[in-house]
């Protein structure tokens, strides 16, 4: 399956805010957890549905719902009546290739985004969609599976760091986005330090295997930039935004945001260009091997085109040539020949083409 772009032939030709998954189905089962918090107090816990987390809504605290896996289009539609929500919204959480956007409705604020994971073994970069919205009294995420990608923010409201317990639900929003840019920039550097090595063996050794990680690389840093570059934009305008659900108080935190996600984009192009020009040199230095290899091919040619000149002549079948009866024919033959190769030699090397 294609990782730029996914089958949509699901959707074809369905009404715009069809209920349509885009994607793998990547959890069997749907699970939904409630934290609820103050100052003072906690609740987190997993519930059965939307409405019994809802029915813990604290109208003085900070409600925040997470769902693992959206494949479940009657409880997506449920909660677009919960939460006001339109349906095309509800369209773009459900397809997962929806590029990172950010919608201000008049009840919520909306921002998809994706979190990236490298797999282990390999560079290879993998994109999980996740969706947050930002309401009067509430945060709610949904993510395509089950991970620990907002682990330290939970631990964070657990142990009361920082001023997250003392903050509102836009101040929730901002942290949960903030870690999923710290990801991406995280990201960057582990595959910027391997195109920086890569660089230092480009001058070692000429083999296909490097050429096929600069091909990788490549590949792995346009996924990161199609990820990347919408959330700059998007935040850019999120800024410009006047009526949306981030308090005036927060909003220096959005500059924050978008600070990091100009550093993100501009080491993706830094290192894009890098592995442009190690390409390039890749490609320099296999065609000045070439070079070098055609040009003592010319040499060794040059050097025996006269000698296989001379050859030719005296190996003419003519029954009247007057050296082939003279007594030192063969070693005249030998000299004349090692004073051409050797006078080509020296004057070749004279020339500095040797």
């Amino acid at each position: 399956m294609a990782r730029f772009l996914k089958d949509r032939s699901k959707a074809k030709g369905t009404v715009p805010g069809s209920l349509v998954l885009i994607g793998r189905q990547k959890m069997e089962n749907t699970i939904i957890q409630f934290i609820g918090y103050t100052h003072e107090n906690l609740i987190e816990e997993e519930v059965k549905t939307t409405e019994s987390a809802i029915e813990k809504f604290d109208e003085e605290g900070i409600n925040w719902i997470n769902i693992y896996g959206i494949h479940d289009l009657e409880m997506i539609d449920k909660i677009g009546q919960q939460f006001d929500l339109p349906a095309l919204l509800l369209e773009d959480i459900l397809n997962t290739d929806q590029s990172p956007k950010y919608e201000n409705g008049e009840t919520y604020d909306a921002f998809i985004l994706k979190m990236l994971h490298q797999e282990e073994n390999s560079n290879r970069i993998h994109a999980e969609q996740i969706s947050i919205i930002l309401g009067k009294n509430y945060v709610l995420t949904l993510q395509e599976r089950r991970g620990d990608f907002f682990a330290p923010v939970r631990d964070r409201i657990r142990k009361s760091k920082g001023r997250i317990r003392q903050s509102g639900n836009d101040y929730l929003a901002y942290v949960l986005m903030d870690t999923i840019l710290d990801n991406y920039l995280l990201l960057i550097e582990k595959i910027g330090a391997k195109v920086e090595d890569l660089e230092d063996r480009l001058f070692k050794a000429m083999d296909n295997k490097i050429v096929e990680e600069i091909y990788q690389y490549k590949t792995e840093l346009n996924y990161l930039r199609k990820a990347v570059r919408p959330v700059r934009d998007f935040l850019v305008l999120l800024n410009r935004t006047e009526d949306s659900y981030i308090m005036e108080q927060n909003k220096q935190f959005l500059n924050d945001l978008q600070d990091l996600a100009v550093q993100c984009t501009d080491s993706i192009e830094l290192y894009n260009n890098l592995v442009s020009d190690q390409l390039n040199i890749y490609n320099s230095n296999m065609s000045n091997k070439m070079n070098e290899v055609m040009k003592t091919l010319t040499i060794f040619a040059s050097v025996f085109i006269p000698l296989t000149f001379v050859a030719g002549i005296y190996g003419m079948n003519f029954e009247y040539m007057p050296e082939l009866k003279f007594k030192y024919s063969y070693l005249i033959l030998w000299i004349i020949f090692l004073v051409l190769g050797g006078g080509l030699f020296i004057y070749f090397k004279r020339k500095k083409w040797l």
